[in-house]
Protein backbone atom coordinates (compact mmCIF):
# COMPACT_ATOMS: atom_id res chain seq x y z
CA UNK A 1 0.00 0.00 0.00
CA UNK A 2 1.74 3.28 -0.73
CA UNK A 3 1.19 6.53 1.32
CA UNK A 4 -1.45 7.80 -0.71
CA UNK A 5 -4.17 5.09 0.15
CA UNK A 6 -2.85 4.61 3.41
CA UNK A 7 -3.50 8.37 3.83
CA UNK A 8 -7.06 8.23 2.65
CA UNK A 9 -7.90 4.43 3.94
CA UNK A 10 -5.92 4.22 7.08
CA UNK A 11 -4.98 1.53 9.09
CA UNK A 12 -5.97 -2.50 7.11
CA UNK A 13 -7.71 -2.94 10.30
CA UNK A 14 -10.63 -0.57 11.36
CA UNK A 15 -8.75 1.20 14.62
CA UNK A 16 -10.30 0.39 18.26
CA UNK A 17 -12.68 2.75 19.73
CA UNK A 18 -13.10 4.42 23.31
CA UNK A 19 -15.98 6.18 23.89
CA UNK A 20 -16.30 7.71 27.62
CA UNK A 21 -19.62 8.70 28.84
CA UNK A 22 -21.26 6.04 26.85
CA UNK A 23 -24.04 5.42 29.06
CA UNK A 24 -25.34 9.31 28.32
CA UNK A 25 -27.50 10.11 25.73
CA UNK A 26 -24.69 11.79 23.28
CA UNK A 27 -22.50 9.25 24.28
CA UNK A 28 -24.31 6.14 23.36
CA UNK A 29 -25.63 7.76 20.18
CA UNK A 30 -21.51 8.05 19.61
CA UNK A 31 -20.83 4.45 20.70
CA UNK A 32 -23.43 3.23 17.68
CA UNK A 33 -22.34 5.41 15.49
CA UNK A 34 -19.04 3.85 15.55
CA UNK A 35 -20.49 0.71 15.56
CA UNK A 36 -22.16 1.53 12.68
CA UNK A 37 -19.02 2.72 10.89
CA UNK A 38 -17.57 -1.02 11.43
CA UNK A 39 -14.97 -0.35 14.72
CA UNK A 40 -15.11 -2.67 17.36
CA UNK A 41 -15.66 -0.20 20.08
CA UNK A 42 -15.37 -0.21 24.34
CA UNK A 43 -17.90 1.91 25.86
CA UNK A 44 -17.04 3.18 29.59
CA UNK A 45 -19.21 5.19 32.02
CA UNK A 46 -18.97 5.15 35.86
CA UNK A 47 -20.21 1.72 36.43
CA UNK A 48 -21.08 -1.62 34.79
CA UNK A 49 -24.66 -0.96 35.69
CA UNK A 50 -24.84 2.09 33.52
CA UNK A 51 -23.85 0.48 30.69
CA UNK A 52 -25.64 -2.83 30.67
CA UNK A 53 -28.85 -0.53 30.89
CA UNK A 54 -27.83 1.67 28.14
CA UNK A 55 -26.79 -0.90 25.71
CA UNK A 56 -30.23 -2.94 26.03
CA UNK A 57 -30.69 -1.92 22.18
CA UNK A 58 -27.25 -1.62 20.39
CA UNK A 59 -26.51 -2.26 16.27
CA UNK A 60 -24.98 -5.31 15.49
CA UNK A 61 -21.07 -5.45 16.17
CA UNK A 62 -18.17 -5.82 18.84
CA UNK A 63 -18.50 -3.91 21.48
CA UNK A 64 -17.31 -4.13 25.74
CA UNK A 65 -18.11 -2.30 28.82
CA UNK A 66 -15.38 -0.96 30.91
CA UNK A 67 -15.91 0.86 34.45
CA UNK A 68 -14.01 3.85 34.81
CA UNK A 69 -14.65 6.62 37.22
CA UNK A 70 -13.04 9.45 35.56
CA UNK A 71 -12.51 11.67 38.40
CA UNK A 72 -10.18 9.02 39.72
CA UNK A 73 -6.45 8.61 38.28
CA UNK A 74 -6.42 5.51 39.48
CA UNK A 75 -9.76 3.97 38.12
CA UNK A 76 -8.08 5.77 34.69
CA UNK A 77 -4.70 3.72 34.78
CA UNK A 78 -6.37 0.44 35.88
CA UNK A 79 -8.86 0.47 32.94
CA UNK A 80 -6.26 1.22 30.48
CA UNK A 81 -4.04 -1.46 31.64
CA UNK A 82 -7.32 -3.40 31.40
CA UNK A 83 -8.26 -2.37 27.88
CA UNK A 84 -4.61 -3.10 26.79
CA UNK A 85 -4.23 -6.43 28.17
CA UNK A 86 -7.81 -7.97 27.65
CA UNK A 87 -9.30 -5.94 24.57
CA UNK A 88 -6.36 -4.00 22.32
CA UNK A 89 -4.48 -1.13 21.66
CA UNK A 90 -6.99 2.00 20.85
CA UNK A 91 -6.81 3.76 17.86
CA UNK A 92 -9.61 6.65 18.19
CA UNK A 93 -10.28 7.89 21.54
CA UNK A 94 -13.18 10.27 21.67
CA UNK A 95 -13.24 12.06 25.62
CA UNK A 96 -16.92 12.26 25.43
CA UNK A 97 -17.58 12.39 29.51
CA UNK A 98 -18.71 15.75 30.97
CA UNK A 99 -20.76 16.82 33.99
CA UNK A 100 -22.73 20.07 33.73
CA UNK A 101 -22.93 22.79 36.79
CA UNK A 102 -25.04 26.19 36.01
CA UNK A 103 -23.61 27.12 39.42
CA UNK A 104 -22.18 31.01 38.69
CA UNK A 105 -19.10 32.57 40.78
CA UNK A 106 -20.48 33.27 43.91
CA UNK A 107 -22.46 29.61 44.01
CA UNK A 108 -19.67 27.37 42.87
CA UNK A 109 -18.12 25.18 45.83
CA UNK A 110 -14.46 24.90 45.54
CA UNK A 111 -15.34 20.40 45.42
CA UNK A 112 -17.52 21.45 42.66
CA UNK A 113 -15.25 23.34 40.68
CA UNK A 114 -12.49 20.38 41.36
CA UNK A 115 -15.02 17.64 40.90
CA UNK A 116 -16.21 19.04 37.27
CA UNK A 117 -13.00 20.02 35.90
CA UNK A 118 -11.69 16.11 36.81
CA UNK A 119 -14.22 14.84 34.94
CA UNK A 120 -14.38 17.27 32.20
CA UNK A 121 -10.93 18.14 31.56
CA UNK A 122 -8.06 16.45 33.90
CA UNK A 123 -9.56 12.61 32.31
CA UNK A 124 -9.14 14.13 28.55
CA UNK A 125 -5.56 14.42 29.82
CA UNK A 126 -5.19 11.57 31.49
CA UNK A 127 -6.65 9.45 28.94
CA UNK A 128 -5.01 11.17 26.21
CA UNK A 129 -1.22 10.56 27.90
CA UNK A 130 -2.53 7.24 28.35
CA UNK A 131 -3.59 5.61 25.14
CA UNK A 132 -0.97 8.46 22.90
CA UNK A 133 2.22 6.02 22.92
CA UNK A 134 0.14 2.93 21.02
CA UNK A 135 -1.22 5.32 18.40
CA UNK A 136 2.49 6.98 17.87
CA UNK A 137 3.42 3.39 17.50
CA UNK A 138 0.61 2.88 15.15
CA UNK A 139 1.78 5.96 13.15
CA UNK A 140 -1.91 6.65 13.18
CA UNK A 141 -4.37 7.81 15.61
CA UNK A 142 -7.60 9.97 16.20
CA UNK A 143 -8.52 12.21 19.90
CA UNK A 144 -11.66 13.98 19.44
CA UNK A 145 -12.77 15.92 22.35
CA UNK A 146 -16.58 17.15 22.70
CA UNK A 147 -15.93 20.25 24.24
CA UNK A 148 -18.77 23.21 24.57
CA UNK A 149 -20.35 26.11 23.21
CA UNK A 150 -19.42 27.46 26.49
CA UNK A 151 -15.65 27.49 26.33
CA UNK A 152 -16.77 30.78 23.47
CA UNK A 153 -19.72 32.54 25.26
CA UNK A 154 -18.79 31.97 28.81
CA UNK A 155 -21.57 30.35 29.24
CA UNK A 156 -25.13 31.53 28.18
CA UNK A 157 -26.41 28.77 30.66
CA UNK A 158 -23.85 26.64 32.09
CA UNK A 159 -22.11 27.65 34.96
CA UNK A 160 -18.65 28.88 35.67
CA UNK A 161 -16.55 25.58 36.69
CA UNK A 162 -18.12 23.81 33.54
CA UNK A 163 -17.33 26.94 30.90
CA UNK A 164 -14.27 26.82 32.04
CA UNK A 165 -13.26 23.76 32.26
CA UNK A 166 -14.60 23.41 28.72
CA UNK A 167 -12.21 25.97 27.71
CA UNK A 168 -8.98 24.18 29.13
CA UNK A 169 -10.58 21.22 26.38
CA UNK A 170 -10.17 23.31 23.72
CA UNK A 171 -7.01 24.68 24.54
CA UNK A 172 -5.66 20.96 25.34
CA UNK A 173 -7.14 20.09 21.92
CA UNK A 174 -4.93 22.97 20.58
CA UNK A 175 -2.11 21.83 22.01
CA UNK A 176 -2.20 18.21 21.42
CA UNK A 177 -3.00 18.78 18.09
CA UNK A 178 0.42 20.77 17.77
CA UNK A 179 2.86 18.57 19.60
CA UNK A 180 1.41 15.05 17.04
CA UNK A 181 0.51 16.45 13.92
CA UNK A 182 3.83 14.94 12.99
CA UNK A 183 2.79 11.54 14.12
CA UNK A 184 -0.12 10.40 12.22
CA UNK A 185 -2.11 11.42 15.18
CA UNK A 186 -4.71 13.58 14.66
CA UNK A 187 -6.73 16.39 17.70
CA UNK A 188 -9.92 17.89 16.83
CA UNK A 189 -13.32 19.13 19.35
CA UNK A 190 -16.76 19.60 18.42
CA UNK A 191 -18.26 22.59 20.29
CA UNK A 192 -21.85 21.12 20.89
CA UNK A 193 -24.98 23.35 21.59
CA UNK A 194 -27.77 22.49 23.37
CA UNK A 195 -28.12 18.85 22.69
CA UNK A 196 -30.80 16.85 23.24
CA UNK A 197 -29.87 15.26 26.52
CA UNK A 198 -30.59 15.54 29.94
CA UNK A 199 -28.27 18.63 30.26
CA UNK A 200 -31.26 20.04 28.37
CA UNK A 201 -34.23 18.14 28.69
CA UNK A 202 -33.81 18.18 32.83
CA UNK A 203 -31.80 20.31 34.17
CA UNK A 204 -32.80 23.82 32.24
CA UNK A 205 -36.20 24.56 33.20
CA UNK A 206 -39.60 24.88 30.18
CA UNK A 207 -38.57 29.00 30.33
CA UNK A 208 -35.30 28.25 29.86
CA UNK A 209 -35.53 26.19 27.17
CA UNK A 210 -38.07 28.32 25.66
CA UNK A 211 -35.34 31.55 25.60
CA UNK A 212 -32.72 28.95 24.14
CA UNK A 213 -34.18 28.07 21.43
CA UNK A 214 -35.71 31.40 20.48
CA UNK A 215 -32.61 32.18 20.19
CA UNK A 216 -30.84 29.35 17.51
CA UNK A 217 -31.70 29.97 14.40
CA UNK A 218 -32.84 27.02 13.02
CA UNK A 219 -35.59 26.70 15.58
CA UNK A 220 -34.60 23.43 16.77
CA UNK A 221 -32.38 21.58 19.28
CA UNK A 222 -29.48 19.76 18.35
CA UNK A 223 -29.85 15.49 17.78
CA UNK A 224 -27.32 13.61 19.70
CA UNK A 225 -26.71 11.40 16.31
CA UNK A 226 -25.59 15.00 14.54
CA UNK A 227 -23.03 15.28 17.11
CA UNK A 228 -22.26 11.29 16.13
CA UNK A 229 -22.25 11.62 12.56
CA UNK A 230 -19.31 14.87 13.00
CA UNK A 231 -17.39 13.04 15.92
CA UNK A 232 -17.69 9.33 12.75
CA UNK A 233 -16.25 12.04 10.19
CA UNK A 234 -12.61 13.47 12.63
CA UNK A 235 -12.77 9.35 13.29
CA UNK A 236 -11.98 8.51 9.34
CA UNK A 237 -9.13 8.50 7.47
CA UNK A 238 -10.54 10.64 5.46
CA UNK A 239 -10.07 13.72 8.10
CA UNK A 240 -6.39 13.05 8.13
CA UNK A 241 -5.60 17.16 6.99
CA UNK A 242 -7.84 18.24 10.07
CA UNK A 243 -6.10 18.43 13.07
CA UNK A 244 -6.58 21.63 16.05
CA UNK A 245 -9.94 22.70 14.54
CA UNK A 246 -13.04 22.84 17.00
CA UNK A 247 -16.14 22.75 14.95
CA UNK A 248 -19.32 24.37 15.88
CA UNK A 249 -22.39 22.37 16.09
CA UNK A 250 -24.88 25.00 17.60
CA UNK A 251 -27.62 25.34 14.82
CA UNK A 252 -26.45 28.96 14.31
CA UNK A 253 -26.37 30.33 17.63
CA UNK A 254 -22.75 31.45 17.14
CA UNK A 255 -21.17 32.00 13.78
CA UNK A 256 -17.41 32.96 13.57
Amino acid sequence: MDNREYILNGPAQKPLVLVTGAAGTLGLAIAKEMLLMGHEVILSDLSLELLQKAVEEMPEGEYHLVAMDLAQADSIDAACKHIRQSIGKVGILVNNAGILSNNKSETCSLAEWRRIFAVNLDSAFLLSQELIPDMKKAGWGRIINVCSLASKTGGLTAGTAYSTSKGGLTSLTFSLARELAPTGITVNGLAPAYVLTPMVTEQLNDEERAEVLEGIPVGRFCLPEEVAHAVSFLASPRAGFITGELIDINGGLVMD
